[in-house]
């Protein structure tokens, strides 16, 4: 059985967001994204693939489809499959993101 630590995972890097991996299956996978203030992943769309993101520490604006929120601690959303979704961080603070998507797109 893998016990992991989601404290374990903060990895920043100043060129861009960082994604890493906690769990992953031909099925669903499981990573943190890190961002420094200002980064971004940039919206897009995933034809067949559900994405839910839940917020571990700071703040950060979400898009799903047409809607934007302000999303901190604790909080998460869900994009369904075929809608439009990114992330930014707004604030001067750091920001780290529980990140779960299915069907693995790989």
């Amino acid at each position: 059985m893998k016990i992991v630590q989601l404290k374990d995972y903060q990895t920043f890097a100043e060129e861009k967001m960082k994604k890493l991996n906690v769990f992953e299956t031909p099925r669903f996978f499981c990573d943190v994204y890190c961002f420094e203030p200002g980064q971004s992943q940039k919206a897009h769309a995933h034809a067949d693939q559900d994405k839910l993101y839940f917020v571990l520490e700071g703040q950060g604006t979400f898009q799903v489809g047409s809607e934007s929120q302000i999303l901190g601690e604790g909080q998460g959303t869900m994009a369904p499959a075929g809608e439009e979704h990114g992330v930014v961080n707004h604030t001067k603070e750091r920001l780290r993101v529980l990140v779960f998507m299915a069907p693995n797109p790989e």
